[in-house]
């Protein structure tokens, strides 16, 4: 167990002595007090992670004591020591923040377990608030770079999000991003920027399928004055100008393979040689990619490099589509109204629970861009604060399935993803790129599904 600080408030001596003993031969820094007023110039000078508190103490209740601690320090959680017939007092305590208890008479172990639940609750809080402060931080940076900030409370959100933190870390990793159109694959690109040591540097963005095959050396890698008609000076190419900082690939899949071959050659080597140049020119980039294409299946179909896949993939983010999030619809609706609602001098607009419902059966093809054009079309319409369901005329007429429903093994995901996902992994003896295919999903979205229902790699 992790060293805490305890504090054990009980007026019996020899119980007092006997706690204290105990947890500081388990390392924990343990301080004794008799009465709560001692307890109380204790906290004025300490931080204690928990609190051991006797339920019948002289000066006042232990129920007392409680509520003062908490106006003291909220932080620190309490355990209670209870008496027989106590329990009605132990209820109010738990409703007044207490963690856990123990009865009288007690057995050391009694104590280890309150600790050990106590300091699981502590460090599982502590991971939230520290999962809370970097979205929170997040956010407020990517408002203030592309104006568009990271929303969320789903799971599936969060995971991302602590995904982002642990490879933004990793100074040197290259990250491939994954997911359908319009889930926000250059929002975590950035937020990854943004939360790195390289965030005071460039952020460099490509869109790989706007470049052609004549002009990609000199988009990439530059070109020297004179090199070929029309370089009238010479000019840094994508790598230099995102040096120090990040090369963001979109739309990676596009790329031609003889400009994949290129580019592969330039991350293992970290050096770029500009056309017409005769020295080669180290660059120090973080190259994040992303794709809205099933790569895996591009590399069976020999439209993508296998070797370029696993140098851009080192570490893989794969986005969920909307539909597979919709307890984040609300609060992406509520930010693209009171976005559009500015910008159109619209006053304060609500969504009533009606409009909100039609927008919740809606499965999103494109994704969260395509949330924010519905939201941005229905209150053009809209002439009062109110966005209503006759608002959203362009959506009742389109709503699907939340599920895909193709007339092959992927509709049964629309009553039974679990069985659906057993039934195909079972067909092809559990190789997952298979299975994906059948189901018409990417690899990624089944390892992701496979975690969310516990299905092991093999049964």
């Amino acid at each position: 167990m992790e060293e805490l600080k305890i504090l054990v408030l009980d007026d019996e001596k020899r119980l007092r002595d006997e706690i204290g003993e105990y947890l500081k031969k388990r390392h924990h820094e343990v301080f004794l007090s008799a009465t709560a007023s001692d307890t109380f110039q204790l906290l004025e000078n300490l931080e204690i992670d928990i609190a051991i508190l006797d339920i019948r103490l002289p000066e006042m209740s232990g129920l007392e004591v409680l509520r003062r601690i908490k106006l003291m320090q909220p932080s620190i959680e309490v355990i209670m020591i209870s008496g027989h017939g106590d329990m009605a007092t132990v209820i109010e305590a738990m409703r007044n923040g207490a963690i856990d208890y123990f009865p009288k008479p007690f057995r050391m172990h009694d104590v280890q377990n309150a600790i050990e639940r106590t300091q699981k609750f502590i460090l599982l809080n502590k991971k939230l608030q520290q999962s809370e402060q970097t979205i929170s931080i997040l956010t407020h940076k990517l408002y203030q770079n592309m104006g568009s900030p990271m929303i969320g409370q789903s799971k599936s959100i969060q995971h991302i999000m602590e995904l982002m933190e642990r490879v933004a870390a990793s100074d040197q990793t290259n990250v491939l991003i994954t997911g359908e159109s319009g889930t926000g694959k250059e929002l975590v690109a950035h937020g990854i920027h943004l939360l790195s040591i390289r965030k005071k540097n460039t952020f460099h963005s490509v869109n790989c399928s706007a470049i052609t095959d004549s002009l990609f050396e000199s988009e990439f890698f530059g070109h020297k004055k004179g090199s070929f008609t029309g370089a009238y000076e010479d000019r840094s190419g994508c790598f230099e100008v995102a040096s120090k900082g990040t090369l963001f690939l979109d739309e990676i899949g596009d790329m031609p393979l003889g400009q994949q071959a290129k580019l592969l050659r330039t991350l293992e080597d970290r050096k770029v040689r500009p056309v017409g140049g005769r020295n080669d020119v180290e660059v120090d980039v973080r190259v994040i990619s992303a794709s809205n294409q099933l790569l895996d299946q591009m590399i069976e179909e020999k439209k993508f490099r296998y070797d370029l896949y696993h140098r851009l993939g080192t570490f893989i983010i794969d986005l969920p589509p909307l539909r597979e999030r919709l307890e984040d619809i609300p609060l992406l609706a509520n930010h693209f109204i009171e976005l559009f609602s500015k910008r159109m001098n619209k006053g304060i607009v609500q969504i009533t629970d009606d409009a909100l419902e039609l927008l919740l059966s809606y499965s999103y093809p494109g994704n969260i861009r395509e949330l924010r054009n519905i939201i941005e079309r229905a209150l053009i319409l809209c002439d009062g604060n109110k966005l209503l369901v006759n608002h959203f005329p362009f959506l009742d007429k389109h709503l699907l399935p939340i599920v895909t429903t193709a007339e092959s093994e992927s509709s049964l995901l629309e009553n039974n993803e679990y069985k659906a996902i057993i039934e195909a992994l079972q067909k092809v003896n559990y190789n997952k790129s298979k299975a994906a295919a059948l189901l018409n999903i990417s690899w990624h979205a089944l390892h992701r599904r496979m975690i969310k229902f516990g299905i092991e790699s093999s049964i």
